[in-house]
């Protein structure tokens, strides 16, 4: 488990304004300015090997999700996760005696990381139906260059160069790969890859945006916004768009809602939520280099699908793309 955020249960009992989060507020309800990252920096040995560690557990994010959704609509099998999650936050906060206060000025970040995490979500659980694991493993990876050109606009010091500009051009060629295997596949394919697409594109401007809000909100509250906001918002959608007897309670269900809910939702959602708050955002997301290669081979090895020329170029692609963009 990460180490406690640095935000004490005193120090949250005291609301400061809050700052460097676009169109947020302070505690006086005066409109916040940015200001500078705040001692955010370059990785650490220990960080970059938590970060490691996280990016080989969301490798296996795609595989698993695909795997419960053979036996769960991707709503309920959404909101099923968020509770899992939910629960190991909890106890988390309660363990280490967070202040659990939700004062005014947190209201307003709180609210736009709630409704920001469920859209995407949503994208990616849908997305993930019309298509393979192996799709969604190279066009999810994709979200460490979004964040990289989202942290350019909102994040002092963390600014994209001209090799940055170019690593991205290179990796998104994956995409492109990916995607033309899609045309050929069908329109279900066309679908799943948009919406992935999509959910990538928002998880980029979620870490940047949790990096920045983390600086005066709780780490623990964050995540028990998402929780809350994904909980309700898939629950309602399940119930209007999925039937009643749309899931069955299999080993395969268990095993996958307890990877997806207590491994990602919850532990993989605090160690990352406490690296955006303390290290610059484009630089966490490096490390997930890792993701296309593990994904790939965790979507052969366990759900039995067939490694196309695409995928290959696709991981590679993304692979070398993503270490020119973040290379110092």
């Amino acid at each position: 488990m990460p180490p406690a955020d640095i935000t004490s249960s005193t120090q949250a009992d005291q609301p400061e304004p809050l700052s460097g989060v676009p169109g947020a507020t302070g505690a006086t309800g005066e409109p916040a300015t940015a200001t500078p990252a705040r001692g955010r920096k370059a990785l650490t040995l220990p960080a970059a090997a938590l970060a490691l560690l996280l990016s080989t557990m969301w490798a296996g994010n795609p595989v698993a999700n695909k795997a419960g959704l053979q036996d769960a609509g991707p709503l309920r099998l959404g909101y099923l996760r968020f509770i899992l999650g939910g629960l190991v936050v909890i106890i988390y906060s309660l363990v280490t005696r967070k202040n659990l206060r939700i004062y005014r000025y947190e209201v307003r970040p709180l609210v736009l990381l709630g409704v920001l995490f469920s859209v995407q979500l949503a994208f990616m659980n849908v997305g993930q139906d019309f298509t393979s694991a192996g799709h969604a493993v190279i066009v999810t990876t994709t979200f460490p260059l979004w964040t990289s050109v989202f942290a350019h606009f909102f994040v002092p010091g963390d600014r994209m160069s001209r090799q940055r500009t170019l690593g991205t051009l290179v990796a998104y060629g994956g995409v492109v790969a990916v995607f033309s295997r899609s045309l050929a596949l069908g329109n279900d394919f066309i679908i799943g890859d948009l919406l992935l697409l999509g959910s990538a594109i928002l998880l980029g401007a979620r870490q940047v945006y949790i990096s920045q809000a983390a600086q005066d909100v709780p780490q623990h509250k964050l995540l028990m916004a998402q929780s809350v906001f994904g909980i309700t918002t898939f629950v309602i959608a399940s119930l209007i768009f999925e039937s009643g007897d749309s899931w069955v309670l299999t080993l395969r269900l268990t095993v996958a809602l307890l990877y997806t809910g207590v491994l990602i939702a919850g532990f993989g959602f605090l160690g990352q939520t406490y690296l955006l708050k303390n290290y610059l955002p484009s630089r966490v997301t490096v490390i997930s280099l890792s993701q296309p290669v593990f994904g790939v081979l965790f979507s052969w090895w366990i759900l039995g699908e067939t490694v196309g020329g695409e995928l290959y170029a696709g991981a590679a692609l993304v692979v070398i793309g993503s270490y020119l963009a973040q290379r110092r």
